[in-house]
């Protein structure tokens, strides 16, 4: 004989937030963008809050940017004077470690004429538009 257990709609509330906390704590997070474009140029505006301008690195190829940053954990060592106990980390919402985001244009961009510039926590990247065309002749045999 089978017994059933009742369940009341409390423990669905509990399943459904165990199951939020879980995907939040595993989902990997990447700071918000804004991709603009002018006539001439793309620009990318990405959030980077509390990331050192060192830790960010810009790459590009013909028609795609690639930036990846790492947020590092402070030393705790630096945030408290010599002699002083370390206070007791009690809650951490922050995320730490490193990312990547690429960003591909519909066209080329010149890669030598990129700027990119941080303030702020906002890290914005100009990559101008390449106005060469390349096109190739080919002569029919046969």
């Amino acid at each position: 004989m089978r017994t059933l257990r009742s369940s009341s709609a409390f423990d669905l509330f509990d399943r459904i937030e165990q199951q939020l906390t879980q995907q939040l704590q595993t989902a990997e997070r990447v700071p918000a963008a804004e991709v603009h474009e002018s006539a001439d140029a793309y620009q990318v505006i990405l959030e980077l809050p509390g990331v050192a301008k060192d830790a960010i690195e810009v790459k590009a190829t013909d028609r795609t940017l690639v930036i990846s940053a790492e947020r590092r954990r402070p030393d705790q060592a630096d945030s408290a004077s010599e002699g002083e106990a370390q206070p007791n980390l009690l809650v951490s919402e922050f995320r730490y470690g490193t990312w990547s985001r690429s960003f591909r244009f519909p066209q080329a961009i010149e890669r030598e004429q990129l700027v990119a510039s941080y303030r702020d926590g906002l890290l914005s990247v100009r990559a101008p538009k390449a106005n060469t065309v390349t096109s190739v002749t080919v002569k029919v045999e046969g």
